[in-house]
């Protein structure tokens, strides 16, 4: 009986002896292939391009550089409509990256510098306006400030040459100025103004993000008469 459990035991002893040759050269050709084969990947192009993208994505959402020929602009309509000019630019930087965005129309519509859709800015009791707010408004109506006027949209002709275009960087600034300020960013309520001009948490989240670091490397107040 002794010699027989001796016997078993011997035969565990050799087997896990034999694994253990039969699988060491495995794990240890494994784990050299992984490390080559690591450095090796590091190496391949699109990787770098890869990591490149990722950190320019990450150094773009932290970037507080506001481009410096639309500031005026800002000023110009917070003094016009009471909104702050650092969020005017939060929502131009959010909606086509400070008018860099090509074309200025989005999939669904939206269209210039501030991404209106037709029905916001020309008015949604125009009777061509429903669903999302493209329409079927003529050309010539969208751009119509007595149009606008009788429609109830938010379309501004700010430079004052007769025209309310959203493709225009004043009248866009101006319009989207006239939206916010409208719906409560006048009076400090700026995630509701901001939830409005579109509906989304992440939304609000990012421009309010953008807005926070302008008003912290651009604090200046606006002074002078426009």
């Amino acid at each position: 009986m002794k010699k027989q459990q001796k016997s078993k035991l011997k035969s565990r002893i050799y087997f896990r002896l034999w694994a253990l040759l039969l699988f060491l050269p495995i794990m240890v050709v494994a784990y050299f292939i992984s490390v080559i084969g690591w450095h090796e990947l590091r190496n391949i192009a699109w990787t770098h391009e890869i990591g490149q993208f990722v950190d320019s994505k990450v150094i773009e959402f932290r970037d507080p550089e506001i481009p410096e020929e639309y500031v005026a602009v800002y000023q110009s309509a917070e003094l016009e409509y009471g909104v702050p000019w650092q969020l005017l630019a939060a929502h131009h930087r959010i909606e086509t990256r400070f008018s860099t965005m090509d074309p200025l129309l989005s999939p669904v519509g939206a269209e210039g510098h501030m991404q209106f859709m037709p029905c916001t800015f020309v008015g949604w009791t125009h009777p061509t306006c429903g669903g999302l707010g493209e329409g079927e408004i003529p050309e010539e109506e969208k751009t119509d400030p007595e149009v606008i006027a009788y429609y109830g949209g938010y379309g501004v002709d700010g430079d004052g040459d007769g025209i309310a275009d959203p493709y225009n960087i004043t009248d866009a600034v101006y319009s989207a100025a006239n939206y916010l300020g409208s719906n409560g960013a006048a009076d400090g309520d700026l995630e509701s103004a901001i939830f409005l001009y579109n509906r989304s948490d992440q939304y609000v989240a990012d421009v309010l993000h953008f807005y926070s670091l302008y008003k912290e490397n651009y604090p200046e107040q606006v002074t002078q008469a426009k």
